[in-house]
């Protein structure tokens, strides 16, 4: 009996030849879904809420006087938990984006799509935030559906006019909230109060990123998940049997079917056991004269709070972003007609098929693997990073010089790189351990300056005495200080005569 239900349940597949919000004319269906309630719903408004909180939050918070977080594309400044990135520190970011993709997928190997129904802003957004607002305004699914249909009367027309203008409006506020992230809220303060003709790029940038939220959250909504985001597409290509996502217990569900009341025990659990008719007996599948049925009554009350549209009976699917809509609208049921809950719950395929969870396979441990190694990598590098980076380096195509028959010179080009928010001043070079040497700067003033996230640069004169050289090449280390105290080190070669 059990093999007979995998395999329908296997066989199947005729849903995965179109997508529910499509159809045969390649017209677009619109989702209505039912407003969801229940425990998980009531989690995850309080997770939305919690991270709505730290999203705005964060521009305003501020560490060493930087932002928490700037993602400054325009200008090159990135800003991690205070910590300015400079070009210099590229290699840094790459591998904090290696890292986190390589997170992303252990996380989605192990818990599938999750993020994007509890974490995801642009879900947060649509369900915790305008789809609130719509059921508001124009009320639950069915209601929705008798409006649209409806005239353009004076009811529809304040309806349909207040829900777009508050859409645009948070849309609005979005986009502050987002460019504040690239450009610093401060400099979306002065777009805001300051005159339009002043900020003309990035008065542009604000009208043009709202009216693409506007349009995101109004009118595409899930054609966001389901054909734009990739995260949905790798999630096909990651998920294993093993992985916990939002699954329906096929084995307790199948065959579906309504109660009836000639028909009120026929059903079937994970061991196939019929209560009997006449008095509540267990009898075997064979003894018994009823029609076997699974514990689904076939309400389809978990598509009418879907907000993808899809049916999650039929498997797990690209649609599905594990929101668990479908959960406590199956929980609810299982409650009214005294079955238990878990019809639909987070599961693995593995799971529901043989009764018991494996996390920890081969590619899991793998993942892990790599993704401490990495993480170990960037914690090492994040450790060793430091606030001033110094280049020194001979001028290209120059030889020694004979200063006279006790010295020899060098000539370099230097920088002084400082990924700080203030200004350091004072700079000084001194070579070590050489005896003798001598360092002029040529051109700079006596109080060097590198400026904050800025670079400081010049020439440099190295004289050392013939004696030091014992070969062609002589490494030398030099130190920077500042103010008394040693901020950075560097090495660099100085070049003699043949010996």
């Amino acid at each position: 009996m059990k093999d007979d239900l995998d395999r329908i349940y296997e066989d199947s597949e005729t849903f995965r030849d179109h997508l529910a919000t499509v159809d045969k004319a390649g017209k677009r269906i619109w989702i209505y879904p039912k407003k969801p309630s229940g425990r998980f719903y009531n989690y995850r408004n309080i997770v939305s809420w919690v991270l709505l909180a730290l999203l705005f939050a964060m521009p305003f918070i501020k560490v060493n006087g930087e932002p928490l977080m700037l993602f400054n594309v325009l200008e090159g400044k990135f800003v991690l938990f205070g910590i300015i990135f400079t070009a210099q520190d590229m290699h840094l970011f790459a591998l904090a984006m290696v890292t986190l993709m390589v997170f992303i997928v252990l996380f989605t190997v192990v818990f599938g799509r999750i993020f994007c129904g509890w974490v995801c802003p642009q879900t947060i957004f649509m369900e915790m935030v305008f789809r609130k607002i719509e059921y508001w305004i124009e009320g639950d699914a069915n209601q929705q559906r008798k409006l649209d249909k409806a005239p353009w009367t004076t009811d529809k027309i304040i309806k349909k006019t207040s829900k777009h203008a508050l859409f645009f409006a948070i849309s609005v506020i979005i986009s502050n909230l987002f460019l504040s992230y690239i450009i610093g809220v401060e400099e979306v303060q002065k777009i805001i109060s300051e005159p339009v003709s002043e900020h003309l790029g990035g008065f542009a940038g604000m009208v043009i990123f709202s009216g693409l939220f506007y349009g995101v959250f109004a009118f595409m909504r899930e054609q966001v998940c389901t054909t734009i985001c990739p995260y949905g597409r790798m999630q096909g290509v990651l998920l294993v049997p093993d992985s916990i996502v939002v699954h329906y217990d096929f084995v307790r569900g199948e065959p579906r079917g309504k109660i009836k009341k000639s028909n009120p025990v026929a059903t079937i659990g994970s061991e196939v056991k019929l209560a009997a008719a006449n008095g509540g007996g267990v009898v075997s599948e064979t003894e018994s004269p009823l029609k076997i049925q699974g514990d689904c009554i076939d309400c389809k009350l978990c598509v009418q709070v879907c907000p993808t549209g899809i049916d999650i009976r039929n498997g797990t699917q690209l649609e599905c972003v594990n929101c668990t809509a479908c959960i406590d609208a199956c929980d609810e049921v299982m409650d009214k007609v005294s079955r238990p809950r878990g019809l639909i719950r987070y599961d693995s395929y593995s799971g529901i098929k043989a009764g018991k969870r494996k996390i920890f396979n081969t590619r899991v441990i793998a993942y892990t693997v790599v993704l401490v190694v990495l993480i170990v990598l960037q914690a090492f590098l994040f450790g060793t990073r430091s606030d001033v980076e110094t280049l020194i380096l001979k001028i290209p195509g120059q030889l020694y010089q004979k200063v006279d028959e006790t010295y020899l010179r060098n000539i370099y080009n230097w920088e002084v790189i400082n990924k700080t928010a203030n200004d350091i001043s004072g700079i000084e070079f001194r070579l070590i351990d050489v005896e003798g040497s001598r360092i002029e700067l040529i051109g700079a003033s006596e109080n060097l300056v590198s400026p904050k996230q800025g670079i400081a640069k010049g020439v440099m004169i190295i004289d050392l005495p013939r004696e030091v050289m014992t070969a062609t090449k002589k490494r030398l280390t030099i130190e920077v200080w500042s103010g008394g105290k040693m901020i950075d080190k560097t090495t660099t070669n100085f070049l003699g005569p043949i010996k």
